[in-house]
């Protein structure tokens, strides 16, 4: 491609900014990354704002490379064969590729009286909100964290390490991705720290009140602040805009993360479904995938084949309060093993990973192309034929 290339990134976040900085590797790239807000969030740590030991804000010139431009807008609508996203402030951006790492946010809160009396924790103005809420809330008054993913485990452990009153309502096993050992460790932990573990099918919450949650159980838990870390849902721009997406929302690409419908547009982190099976929702995901991203933009622009994507997850790492948490090894398959880190070490391990998701960013602004990761080409080859009865090629 002659003359300059413009590249749109919709995203601002783990995906978006690595994305963003390794495009810098060429001269002729101009990248205008588009976020709705005009700081970078480390959602990592959006538990540690609920509870008031970290920010969880950096300004972006501290994680972007200092060519790219931000804007300050949410895209409300892309036009594939303009070649242009529509803004909410109104006018409209061209780009030569997109990127697509628009990430995820709160689930849907289909349970009764969720909506009206649960306040969620994905996001930095939930968080903020909810730390407001809780400031302003007695001491000694019941709070309720429900959902019992890392998110769930560790802001109620965050909270309860304050001499909060916390029950975490699991809706199922507690801290489903990890080994049974693991688990147990987590439980022992809470229950140091005074959490009321529920887990079990009984445990799942059917209605939420202004002074209680319901569970399927039956059983009525008072709750003075519901906390909802159930899941994580993705925004449905790329339906909304006419491409075709898995059943939860996210772009559908191949295994290069090219969408299927258009390669003009690539697609990274938690709002990606290459081959119709996505990688785990994480921070460390989101950085790989949006460098692969950009690798492939930039070897389309060259005039090369892009390469297929490839992750190995290793680890996934809970906090359990300041001081104390667990690195869950994983195998290949990215399952638990029965090896893993607790107490002391898995908290100092736990930081370094948190510390670590915004260095690579600040890593790759300075030095554009310099991210590595580890590769597992052999366990996607496989999972893809198992998937799809046979391996998944590119465009």
């Amino acid at each position: 491609m002659a003359g300059n290339t413009e590249v749109v990134v919709i995203g601002g976040g783990y995906a978006g900014v690595m994305a963003a900085n390794r495009l810098m590797r060429r001269d002729d790239v101009t990248v205008t990354l588009i976020n709705p807000r005009p700081k970078f969030v480390a959602r990592l740590r959006l538990h540690q704002l609920v509870g008031g030991s970290h920010g969880a804000v950096y300004d972006y010139r501290e994680v972007l490379n200092d060519r790219v431009r931000v804007v300050v807008d949410t895209v409300v609508r892309i036009d594939a064969a303009k070649r242009s996203v529509t803004l909410t402030k109104g006018g409209a951006v061209g780009y030569d590729y997109l990127i697509y790492a628009v990430g995820s946010g709160d689930t849907d809160r289909r349970v009764p009286g969720a909506d009206e009396y649960a306040y969620p924790i994905s996001t930095l103005e939930a968080a903020q909100r909810l730390r407001s809420v809780i400031d302003a809330t007695p001491a000694s008054a019941p709070l309720t964290v429900v959902g019992a993913g890392p998110t769930g485990i560790e802001t109620a452990a965050e909270l309860a390490e304050q001499g909060r009153r916390v029950t975490l309502a699991c809706g199922g096993a507690l801290g489903p991705y990890l080994h049974p050992r693991a688990r147990r460790t987590a439980a022992k932990q809470l229950a140091k720290l005074r959490v009321t573990v529920l887990d079990g099918p009984g445990s799942k919450v059917t209605a939420v009140t202004r002074e209680a949650v319901q569970l399927a159980n039956g059983r009525r838990i008072p709750s003075e602040v519901t906390i909802w870390a159930a899941g994580f849902a993705v925004p449905d721009l790329a339906a909304r805009s006419g491409l075709r997406t898995d059943g939860v929302g996210r772009l559908l690409t191949d295994e290069t993360l090219t969408s299927v419908d258009d390669e003009r547009i690539v697609a990274a982190g938690d709002s990606s479904a290459p081959s119709d099976l996505p990688y785990r929702m994480s921070a460390y995901a989101a950085s790989c995938l949006g460098a692969h991203a950009a690798d492939t933009v930039l070897n389309r622009i060259a005039a090369k084949q892009p390469e297929p994507v490839s992750v190995l997850f290793s680890a996934m790492c809970i906090s359990l309060g300041r001081d104390v948490g667990i690195y869950q090894l994983a195998r290949k398959d990215d399952t638990a093993m029965g090896l893993y880190l607790r107490g002391g070490p898995g908290a100092k391990l736990k930081e370094l990973s948190c510390n670590f998701s915004v260095k690579h960013l600040t890593n790759e602004a300075h030095k554009p192309g310099s991210h590595k990761w580890i590769k597992n080409n052999n366990k996607r080859q496989e999972q893809l034929r198992t998937k799809h009865g046979q391996a998944v090629g590119t465009r």
